[in-house]
């Protein structure tokens, strides 16, 4: 696994009328510079983040709104492990972070759990749409009934 990782080949397609060295060193550094970009943000594995050598500390957290909590940390950058520990009943998560982005963590932290408390103070729209529709079967009929009159 670690050899299939260490020979990866890197395809690379640069449209000049003339290829310099130039241009290809140009070419090269844009494509580690997005390399760079997708390799280590967001939520990553265990191994990938202490991979990086910055130091690692964790936070713990409730299970009910990780994903919405990725949100909030794609937003400040943080690189992040999420760990099930199965030690406890019921079972707990621990977000893994590097320890340089504290500050980045705690706001988006503080950012999430001010919109998990707006959520809690807004009413539900099924609970309006309920009360739209008992107050809609509340109202006198409004349809006048014609009936036809025959002569005879």
């Amino acid at each position: 696994m670690q050899e299939e990782i260490e020979h990866k080949t890197v395809n690379l397609a640069i449209s000049t009328t003339k290829l310099s060295a130039r241009t290809l060193l140009r070419g090269m550094q844009f494509l580690l510079r997005q390399y760079d970009k997708n390799a280590s943000q967001g939520k990553q594995s265990m191994k990938r983040l202490v991979r990086q050598n910055r130091g690692v500390t964790n936070v713990e957290i409730q299970k009910t709104g990780i994903k919405d909590f990725d949100r909030y940390a794609k937003r400040y950058h943080i690189d992040y492990s999420i760990q099930k520990d199965l030690s406890c009943t019921p079972p707990r998560y621990l977000v893994y972070f590097k320890a340089q982005d504290t500050d980045a963590l705690s706001a988006a932290f503080k950012e999430y759990s001010a919109s998990v408390l707006d959520k809690t103070k807004r009413p539900s729209v099924l609970a309006k749409l309920h009360d739209l529709a008992q107050s809609v079967a509340n109202l006198p009929d409004k349809v006048r009934h014609k009936q036809e009159e025959r002569g005879l």
